[in-house]
C-alpha cells in the first residue's frame, strides 16, 4: 500500500515519496516558495530537523540537505542556541519578496521577449523521461555526466565499457605531438579535408552513398546537422513532413527553423507518401528515417523510397534523411541509404559518430547536393565555424587505420547480443505486459503496452524504481494507436539485463496507476 502525502499544516507543503523528484529537493522547494509568497516571514523559527522528519515521516538527512541548501542561498540562518530561522529579507509592498521570483512568473517573463518558435522550442518537452539520481542526470538530449553509462535502459548510448579508450588516447596524443601546431588557427568551415575524404570512401562503400569529398559538411554531431539543413532549407511558416512518431531532435530543428510541422503517419513500411501528400502537398522538405525508423523500427520500402523521391522532384522539396544507426542490423548486411537512389539532388545525407563511437565527440555531418555545398558551407561559418580541429584529425586516423571497421564489426556482435538478451529476459519475466520482438537492428526495442496504458506515467513509475525507459507517445505529434516503451539495450551489460528487467517488473506490476481507467477495469 502506497505512503500518504505528509502535510506541514502552516506552509501547506505537501511530499510526494513516488514523485521522480528527490525527497529533498521537494522540501527545500516548498520551503522556499512559502518563503518568497511570505507565508513564512523573516524571523520565523522553523521546526528543528528531527521534529520535522518525525512529522514528514522522512529521514532526518533528507530536512538536512534541504535546510542546508537554503541556507547556502541566503533564505535561512541557523545560529547555536537560536535554531534555524527565516532570514530577513525585503519585500516589496504587496507583500512579496523583491528576491528571486516564483518560477512560473520568471519563466512568463522570460518566454515574452522570445519569437513564436522561440516560445515553442522553450516549450517542447526536451527531457523526455524523468530525471533518475546515476551519479549523472539522463540521458538523450537531457544534460548528461557520463556517470551513468551503462544505466538500464538508458536510450542513445552506445557501449562506452567497449570503446578502445587507450588506443583514442595514443593517436590523440600523436596528433597533439604532431600536428596541432598547423591546427591552432581557423580551419575550413566544412571539415578537415582528410576526415572529409574518410567519410566520403566510408559511405561509398558501406552505405551505397553516391559523393564526393567536398560534398561532405562536418557539423558538431548530427544535431548540428539538422539544425543547419532546417535554417537553409525552410523559411517561417512552410509545412515539413515529419515522421509520426520520430525523433525529438529533428522535431526541435525544424521547430527552430520556424516550420509547420505535418504528422506523416507510418505503417510496416515506412512513411505512407500518399497520406502525407494528402494531407500537406506543398511540403518544402520531409524528415525521414529510412534505414531504421527512429523510433518503432521499421525499414522504408523500395517503392515507398521511390513514391517519396519522385515527390520531391516533382515539388521541388528537399528530403531530409537521417541515418543515425543504420550500421546495426544483425540480420542480413545494412540496406543501402535512400540518397545513392537520388539522381535529381533532393536529398540531404545526415549522419554521425556520436552513436557509433561516444557522444561527447559531437563530429557529425551532412552529405549535400553539389549546388548546395556553398551555401551550406557559408552557413557554417556564420554558426558553428567548425568542429574542433584536433578532434577531426584524430578520427581521420581513426578511420583510415582501420580502427573505425573493427569498432563497428565488434559492436555489431556485441549489440545483437545484448539486444537477444533483453529479448529473452522480457518474455521471462514481463511477457504479459510488454509486447516485443527480435532485436533485428539498431540499439533499442520498443515493448508495446496492453491496450489503454499510459507510456508517460509507466515511464515514470519506472524511473522510481532506477530504470530509465521512454514514452513512445512522447515522440509523436499524434496520439499512437497503442502506447509503448523504449529500452536501450547497446549500454547495458549483458549481466545487468536481467536486473534491470525485473526492476521494471516491479515498477509496471506494484500498481495499475499506469493503466488508464478503461485499461484497469
Amino acid at each position: 500500500m502506497p505512503k500518504r502525502a505528509a502535510t506541514i499544516p502552516a506552509t501547506g507543503i505537501t511530499l510526494d515519496p513516488i514523485a521522480p523528484e528527490p525527497l529533498h529537493r521537494q522540501l527545500y522547494q516548498r520551503l522556499r516558495s512559502a518563503i518568497l509568497e511570505g507565508q513564512l516571514a523573516s524571523g520565523a523559527r522553523l521546526p528543528a530537523t528531527r521534529t520535522l522528519a518525525v512529522e514528514l515521516g522522512v529521514s532526518r538527512t533528507t530536512v538536512l540537505a534541504a535546510y542546508e541548501q537554503l541556507r547556502d542561498e541566503g533564505y535561512l540562518d541557523s545560529q547555536i542556541g537560536a535554531g534555524t530561522t527565516v532570514a530577513q529579507l525585503v519585500h516589496s509592498p504587496s507583500g512579496r519578496s523583491s528576491g528571486p521570483q516564483p518560477l512560473a512568473q520568471a519563466r512568463s517573463q522570460r518566454w515574452a521577449a522570445l519569437s513564436r518558435r522561440g516560445v515553442e522550442l522553450a516549450a517542447s518537452p526536451w527531457r523526455l523521461r524523468p530525471s533518475v539520481t546515476t551519479g549523472g542526470t539522463g540521458g538523450g538530449l537531457a544534460p548528461e555526466s557520463g556517470a551513468g553509462a551503462g544505466f538500464a535502459f538508458r536510450l542513445g548510448l552506445p557501449a562506452l565499457d567497449a570503446f578502445p579508450v587507450k588506443l583514442w588516447t595514443r593517436l590523440l596524443a600523436s596528433r597533439a605531438r604532431h600536428s596541432l601546431g598547423t591546427l591552432l588557427g581557423y580551419q575550413d568551415p566544412a571539415g578537415y579535408w582528410p576526415l572529409r575524404e574518410a567519410i566520403a570512401a566510408y559511405l561509398g562503400l558501406a552505405r551505397g552513398v553516391h559523393c564526393r569529398p567536398e560534398q561532405v559538411i562536418v557539423t558538431g554531431g548530427a544535431q548540428a546537422g539538422l539544425d543547419l539543413a532546417a535554417r537553409l532549407l525552410l523559411d517561417p511558416g512552410d509545412p515539413a513532413w515529419m515522421e509520426d512518431p520520430g525523433y525529438y531532435g529533428a522535431r526541435g530543428a525544424l521547430v527552430g527553423a520556424g516550420a509547420r510541422l505535418v504528422a506523416a503517419p507510418l505503417d510496416d513500411q515506412g512513411l505512407q507518401v500518399t497520406t502525407a501528400e494528402r494531407l500537406e502537398p506543398a511540403a518544402r522538405l520531409a524528415y525521414v528515417t529510412p534505414s531504421h525508423q527512429f523510433p518503432v523500427g521499421v525499414t522504408m520500402s523500395l517503392a515507398r523510397r521511390m513514391a517519396l523521391l519522385a515527390w520531391a522532384q516533382r515539388t521541388g522539396a528537399f528530403v531530409l534523411e537521417d541515418d543515425y544507426d543504420s550500421e546495426y542490423r544483425y540480420v542480413g548486411r545494412p540496406l543501402p541509404a535512400l540518397q545513392g537512389l537520388d539522381r535529381a539532388g533532393r536529398v540531404i545525407y545526415v549522419g554521425s559518430f556520436s552513436k557509433v563511437l561516444f557522444p561527447s565527440l559531437r563530429i557529425g555531418y551532412l552529405v549535400v547536393p553539389h549546388g548546395l555545398v556553398d551555401a551550406f558551407t557559408a552557413a557554417q561559418r556564420f554558426g558553428a565555424i567548425h568542429v574542433p580541429a584536433l578532434e577531426q584529425a584524430t578520427l581521420a586516423d581513426f578511420i583510415g587505420a582501420g580502427h573505425f571497421g573493427r569498432h563497428l564489426r565488434r559492436m555489431r556482435a556485441l549489440y545483437a547480443a545484448r539486444g537477444a538478451a533483453l529479448v529473452r529476459a522480457i518474455g521471462r519475466d514481463l511477457g504479459g505486459t510488454l509486447q516485443v520482438h527480435s532485436a533485428r537492428a539498431g540499439m533499442h526495442l520498443v515493448g508495446r503496452l496492453p491496450s489503454g496504458a499510459d507510456d508517460r506515467l509507466a515511464a515514470e513509475l519506472a524511473a522510481t524504481h532506477g530504470i530509465e525507459v521512454q514514452a513512445l507517445s512522447a515522440h509523436a505529434l499524434e496520439p499512437p494507436a497503442r502506447a509503448g516503451l523504449l529500452l536501450g539495450y547497446a549500454a547495458v551489460p549483458s549481466h545487468q539485463i536481467d536486473h534491470g528487467v525485473r526492476r521494471l517488473k516491479d515498477a509496471l506490476r506494484s500498481t495499475s496507476r499506469w493503466r488508464q481507467p478503461s485499461a484497469a477495469r
